[in-house]
């Protein structure tokens, strides 16, 4: 039997660090130096997909046609922006004390972003994140969320069942990945996206932040104290 009785795996941008935003102007940015004219709060409601069907999935949505070689020039636009404005990226509250804890207390997680593993150094670091716990980014996997792909990597890196296993994360792209890898999501309001649709989309429990569900672990009944 395996030591551990759960495990949790974390989404990164927007659960456990304040990158959102930074993404979205990126986006933004990229898409405008392509002569694709969106607003803002629609690149906001697809955040959490992988950046190629973010991309597309806008471009449908919209009626534009975009060849491969478009696709490849707007994700490669975006990562320049993005690089820019990630020296303001920061820990959400509560992300570092909330991984510690976890860490200290023996209960096993993980790490699975749509972002490329490039684009994960500086935020793994700014969290502390051990070299020992598994991280799974897109570039592991064959498809990205809301694919279930990155979350069936994490707890078999942890080896742990599915259904033994908690993902937290802050879209409902998170959080109809989680209920399609057989695992119970929990979300957070950290990424922008309302308390209604977390749970309509199937979020088993809705926190503020790292810091809130640091405070109310005993919820997912994970054996740790409520005074870390």
């Amino acid at each position: 039997m395996n030591k551990h009785d759960a495990a949790v795996v974390f989404d990164l941008d927007g659960t456990l660090v304040d990158s959102v935003y930074q993404h979205v102007m990126a986006w933004h940015e990229a898409l405008r130096k392509s002569n694709i004219d969106l607003s803002i709060w629609r690149i906001h409601r697809r955040i959490g997909m992988s950046g190629g069907l973010l991309v597309r999935a806008l471009a449908r949505e919209l009626g534009y046609e975009l060849d491969a070689a478009t696709l490849e020039r707007l994700q490669r636009d975006h990562e320049t922006a993005y690089r820019e404005r990630s020296k303001t990226v920061v820990p959400l509250p509560g992300a570092i004390e909330l991984l510690a804890t976890l860490s200290r207390e023996g209960v096993a997680w993980a790490i699975a972003t749509s972002a490329p593993r490039r684009f994960t150094e500086s935020s793994l670091a700014a969290l502390n994140v051990p070299d020992a716990v598994p991280v799974v980014t897109h570039d592991e996997v064959a498809h990205a969320k809301p694919n279930p792909d990155l979350f069936l990597a994490a707890a078999r890196a942890l080896e742990v069942p599915t259904e033994q296993t908690f993902v937290v994360g802050d879209s409902l792209w998170d959080i109809l990945a989680a209920r399609r890898a057989g695992t119970l999501g929990v979300g957070l309001l950290s990424g922008g996206y309302g308390h209604a649709e977390l749970v309509e989309s199937g979020a088993y429990r809705v926190y503020e932040d790292p810091a809130d569900l640091l405070a109310n672990l005993h919820e997912l009944g994970l054996r740790v104290p409520r005074d870390p």
